[in-house]
């Protein structure tokens, strides 16, 4: 029955209150609000606004998750999350939320809300509103996460599980995405073996502006259910992918989101522990094809591009999938040229 603890539905407002009052996670006569969260697709996500405390997010992993295909997860994979939120208050501080508890039961996290005023970096960047200065933050913080296995040598046994990586990352981003572009089949196959092997740096999985909010020109950076140790550089094309989406969604934008495209990669080779650049120059641009790929033709296209527009995504990656560039920076002025070409056209 809805309202018992055993099967608590954290975005039902009921099965929630109870859940949290018999848990004794808040008191019994307290009251929050409840706001569903939008946005992601793997998880429930409910905001508790409460009066006499701080204000918190819930998450709750979904089984299935909410794409047109079928996609499925264990929802375990929340207690990932967790320990990735605890390592990672670890290295970047306030730069994300902070822990407030786990429920492995019914695979809930809870952390505390990012404080107000703050704005989702990605709705923002779909406005427009371009900032070299937060694409120039946002590869100071990549480079922190990647730098801190230096500082903690046990993050590798920590971060060893990849279950979830595999099955939210390269199967339904290059595995499925290689049997649907033919073409690029060898290409994708290939980088996932690559992939497997390399084991680098603690690596996020999930780095891109939809799980960044600005909060007074900083960046608070959500979402850590697929933190592993593996490819560092998976972390720069799965990024990438985005600013190359918008540049082809934006035209009028295109050159501003480039430039912050450039500006990101340089900041974070600038930053990173130089150990650590040979291990990223030439995979980042494997990866940021085959993320660019994935985001035209895999299990979670890019959501505000339409069909005409994925297969121009689509066409700007296979037009460099047989010779890759050998640096990014040229991956990047090829795109501006691809584009330009295709804008031209319009």
């Amino acid at each position: 029955m809805t309202g018992t603890v055993s099967e608590v539905n954290i975005e039902d407002p009921k099965s929630l209150l109870t859940y949290l009052r018999e848990r004794r996670f808040i008191a019994g006569d307290e009251c929050p609000r409840f706001e569903v969260l939008s946005g992601g697709v793997s998880n429930r996500t409910v905001l508790v606004q409460r009066a006499p405390g701080e204000d918190w997010v819930l998450k709750q992993a979904l089984a299935k998750l909410r794409v047109q295909v079928d996609w499925y997860s264990s929802p375990e994979r929340i207690h990932i999350e967790a320990k990735g939120l605890r390592w990672l208050g670890k290295v970047l501080g306030s730069a994300v939320p902070r822990f407030v508890f786990e429920d492995k039961d019914h695979h809930v996290l809870c952390m505390t809300a990012a404080p107000g005023p703050h704005e989702n970096w990605k709705v923002a960047l779909l406005q427009g509103k371009t900032s070299v200065r937060h694409a120039r933050l946002f590869g100071r913080l990549l480079a922190r996460i990647h730098n801190a296995i230096a500082e903690f040598s046990e993050l590798r046994a920590e971060f060893a599980e990849r279950r979830y990586f595999e099955e939210l990352r390269l199967e339904p981003y290059y595995g499925f995405t290689a049997s649907q572009v033919p073409a690029a089949a060898a290409f994708l196959r290939a980088l996932i073996h690559e992939t497997r092997e390399r084991k680098y740096a603690l690596t996020h999985g999930d780095y891109s502006p939809k799980n960044i909010l600005l909060h007074n020109d900083r960046l608070i950076l959500l979402d850590h259910e697929v933190v592993h140790f593996g490819d560092p550089a998976f972390d720069i094309g799965f990024s990438l992918a985005h600013f190359l989406g918008k540049a082809l969604y934006l035209p009028a934008h295109r050159t501003n989101f480039l430039r912050m495209a450039r500006a990101y990669w340089q900041t974070y080779l600038g930053d990173l522990s130089p150990q650590l650049v040979a291990t990223v120059r030439e995979p980042a641009v494997k990866h940021t094809l085959a993320c660019t790929l994935a985001r035209a033709a895999g299990r979670s296209p890019l959501e505000y591009l339409d069909a005409a527009e994925r297969q121009e995504l689509q066409a700007l990656a296979l037009t460099l999938v047989d010779k890759p560039p050998a640096e990014l920076d040229e991956l990047i002025d090829q795109a501006e040229r691809f584009l330009e070409g295709v804008h031209d056209q319009d």
